[in-house]
């Protein structure tokens, strides 16, 4: 099986996307990179719900409590990420943005040169979640690099 020296893994921590790590981190060849990419989806700028959020102390109160669950919760995933890649031996980066998460994983691949891409398929119908939304078609077509898509995890 050929192993990639440098291997961009755009995960945010779902089960699909765990899957994807697990098989990112398997493909790299011994002494190789793995860039770590999180988005998060900037529908989170517009979660301050004002309709109940009726003064300025309240919505500030608000915004830094989101702000600090959601970088404690990447910060968790970033850590495992990094954790698998080193009992591999994978030198391990990350890379957090806000943005569609299609449209950074486009502009990551155009700044970067990756012998693979590899991510996570969309959760089946029923699966509860959050949707990244992902435009697949669009995303196949604009990447320079191999993009594999790992399925989604049976039960």
């Amino acid at each position: 099986m050929n192993r990639s020296k440098h291997v961009l893994l755009p995960s945010h921590g779902t089960v699909g996307a765990q899957a994807a790590e697990s098989v990112a981190i398997e493909l790299c060849a011994e002494d190789a990179k793995i860039h770590h990419l999180v988005v998060v989806p900037d529908l989170w700028k517009g979660m301050m719900g004002d309709d109940w959020l009726n003064n300025g102390v309240t919505r500030d109160r608000y915004a830094r409590y989101l702000e600090t669950e959601l970088g404690r919760e990447v910060e968790e995933h970033c850590e495992r990420v990094r954790s698998k890649a080193k009992e591999k031996g994978v030198h391990y980066s990350c890379e957090i943005v806000l943005g569609k998460p299609d449209e950074c994983l486009i502009e990551a691949c155009m700044e970067t040169d990756y012998d693979l891409v590899v991510m996570g398929s969309p959760r089946p119908k029923g699966t509860p979640g959050l949707r990244s939304r992902m435009a697949t078609k669009s995303l196949t077509q604009a990447l320079s690099s191999p993009l594999l898509t790992v399925p989604y995890p049976d039960g």
